[in-house]
């Protein structure tokens, strides 16, 4: 009798060490199969064959093993007749038995085809299971960015139909984002530039033409459509003052919303993916931003974080197109580090240039942008890439895209609540786009995926 015993082990044990100044995977995977076959237990009758021919020499023996052998004949026909009936067919017929013994061995090279067959697919199979556990283990970031953000009035600037009284009559802080909440919900991060302090500070700068200030529960607008974080390196943080400005960083940490600045560069942690936030106000410190910019970089780099995206305002109002000091301090802060530059300030669309593989979104235009209540150009966009880590390393494949909108879901003035485009309206503002990054190596397809030359 043969006996045949299995035992099967497997054990899988991912653990992540993370310390202060760096990031480590250690990760098992081991899929253990052992098999033991035991022997097939040998037959004592066929040694006792052995010894009984030997016996026959013995002449005093020889009645007993007649017997003996009178008896294993009956028994060998009893069986013979009760159970060998398959093999008994084979024996007396020999073309049949030719026969079957051809099916056998057609059976037989059918069996070994279909065995070799089911290995072969047995192994696609592993191969493809193999594949889907690796893309499985990929973790995918995608980021999502807009441009300004300014919840509340300038001084100055008439009531009605303002976002003061927008939110008095609606009551609803869900209604400005709600038609881009479900982007927002579906990305790893939403970064906004939110210009403009959230405080009940009254005390304001004298000599500035827009001063922009909304109460501290405006936030919960972007708290109930999935803002995660958002940029205070602008022109307007500090109209209030230091007041506003630390009113505004507290409202934000209470309310669970990341902030960075130029000197507070911030870490942002999903998925076991450590993303670093860099920010600078090239409108209020011109070039000497740079060495904030240095130093945030540095700092996360030490941090070991995952991925770095820079925010920048810079540019000038109302230009299409990026001057050459955008385009340089770009590139540089590319080279320092960052995967990914996002700027604002000139309250229209830019292009989008491909640098070393990286993209510097020059300006996203406004979006929700209570500073204006009706302004001449309602185009904006969002930005999304999405990056590919494979135990905890990026790799070089993304995927970004631009979501054409518009500031408003009505034409006839602003309503503070940023709407895709459709139709044709949609093409429209990829047409300009693409206009907009013709000499900057990048263009978008019909669904607004960007591909840069070369790739």
């Amino acid at each position: 009798m043969c006996q045949n015993k299995y035992s099967f082990q497997s054990t899988a044990q991912p653990a992540a060490l993370r310390g202060t100044h760096g990031y480590a995977i250690i990760s098992q995977d081991q899929n253990r199969t052992g098999v033991k076959l035991y022997p097939p237990v040998p037959v004592n009758g066929e040694s006792d064959l052995k010894q009984s021919g030997e016996c026959e020499k013995h002449t005093g023996r020889m009645n007993d093993m007649k017997k003996s052998r009178g008896l294993l004949c009956l028994l060998a026909l009893l069986l013979m007749c009760g159970c060998g009936q398959e093999e008994t067919v084979k024996l007396r017929v020999e073309p049949a038995t030719q026969a079957v013994d051809s099916t056998a061995q057609s059976q037989e090279a059918e069996e070994t085809e279909q065995t070799e067959e089911t290995g072969s697919t047995e192994e696609t199979e592993q191969e493809l299971s193999s594949e889907t556990e690796k893309e499985d283990a990929a973790i995918r970031i995608t980021i999502s960015a807009t441009g300004d953000v300014t919840m509340g009035n300038y001084i100055g600037q008439g009531y009605a139909f303002s976002f003061a009284d927008v939110w008095e009559k609606e009551q609803n802080p869900a209604y400005f984002l709600e038609n881009v909440a479900d982007i927002f919900a579906q990305d790893d991060l939403t970064l906004v530039n939110l210009e403009g302090p959230l405080t009940t500070a009254t005390v304001h700068k004298e000599n500035k033409t827009y001063c922009i200030s909304g109460l501290p529960e405006y936030v919960e607008a972007l708290t109930v459509s999935g803002v995660e974080a958002a940029n205070l390196s602008n022109n307007h943080t500090s109209d209030y003052f230091e007041a506003g400005r630390n009113e505004t960083i507290e409202t934000l940490k209470k309310n669970g919303i990341t902030y960075v600045t130029e000197k507070e560069p911030a870490v942002y942690e999903v998925q076991g993916i450590r993303i670093g936030l860099v920010s600078g106000d090239v409108i209020s410190y011109g070039s000497g931003i740079e060495k904030y910019f240095e130093k945030s970089i540095q700092t996360l780099q030490e941090e070991g974080v995952d991925l770095i995206i820079a925010s920048c305002h810079w540019g000038i109002e109302r230009e299409y197109f990026p001057n050459e000091y955008q385009k340089r301090l770009g590139h540089k802060l590319i080279d320092w580090g960052c995967d990914l530059v996002l700027g604002h300030h000139p309250h229209v669309l830019q292009g989008i240039e491909a640098y070393n593989g990286k993209y510097i979104v020059y300006s996203m235009g406004n979006f929700c942008f209570g500073a204006n209540k009706n302004p001449s150009d309602k185009d904006c966009v969002i930005f999304q890439q999405t990056f590919v880590f494979e135990e905890g390393v990026r790799t070089e494949v993304s995927e970004a895209k631009i979501i054409p909108c518009r500031i408003s879901s009505v034409t006839s003035r602003n309503d503070f609540k940023p709407t895709p485009a459709q139709g044709e309206d949609a093409a429209r503002i990829l047409d300009r786009m693409t206009e907009f990054c013709a000499d900057l190596g990048v263009s978008f397809d019909e669904e607004g995926y960007l591909t840069a030359q070369g790739q």
